[in-house]
C-alpha cells in the first residue's frame, strides 16, 4: 500500500476545503492504517488541528495508549515544532515526510528538534518522499490564494 499516496489524498481534500494542504497517515506495526487526517485548523477553529496531531490523537485513542511504538507516520510536509514534539513524545518509530519546510519545519530545518540533546526520542527520518508532488500541492494552494498563476 502506498501510504504517502493516502497522505497526499488527505492533503488534496484539505485544499478543497480551504485548509492548508497537509495530510498525514499513521501506520501500525502490521502495516494497518491506524489513522489518516488532514489539516483542519480553520474548520475546527483550533491552531493545534494539524494533520499530524490529529492522527497521533486518533491512533492513541484507538490503541488505548499514549505511545505509538513501532508505528510509522507519513506526512506531506516536514512537521513543525509542535508536531515534531508530539512525534517524539509518542515515540513514533519512523517519520516519512514529503516537502521540506525551510520556514516552519522542525525536523531537518529550523530547530531540528530530533537532533537536540534534550529530545526524548528521535524517530528514524526519511524526508523528500514524493517531494515534488507534495511541494506542488502547497505552491498551487498559496498561488491561488495570492491570485498568481500556478
Amino acid at each position: 500500500m502506498d501510504y504517502m499516496q493516502l497522505a497526499i489524498e488527505q492533503a488534496q481534500a484539505a485544499a478543497e476545503q480551504g485548509e492548508v494542504p497537509v495530510g498525514a497517515v499513521l501506520v501500525g506495526p502490521n502495516g494497518e492504517v491506524l489513522a489518516s487526517a488532514q489539516n483542519q485548523m480553520r474548520s475546527q477553529n483550533d491552531p493545534t488541528a494539524h494533520a499530524e496531531m490529529s492522527v497521533i490523537r486518533e491512533a492513541c485513542a484507538k490503541l488505548s495508549q499514549e505511545r505509538l511504538l513501532e508505528c510509522d507516520l507519513y506526512v506531506t510536509l516536514e512537521p513543525c515544532p509542535m508536531c515534531a514534539g508530539a512525534i517524539a513524545h509518542a515515540r513514533i518509530r519512523r517519520l516519512y515526510y514529503g516537502a521540506s519546510d525551510r520556514k516552519g519545519g522542525a525536523v531537518d530545518n529550523g530547530v531540528a528538534l530530533f537532533a537536540q540533546d534534550t529530545c526524548h526520542h528521535a524517530p528514524e527520518v526519511i524526508g523528500g518522499l514524493r517531494e515534488a508532488e507534495c511541494a506542488a500541492l502547497l505552491k498551487g494552494f498559496f498561488a491561488l490564494r495570492r491570485n498568481e498563476p500556478v
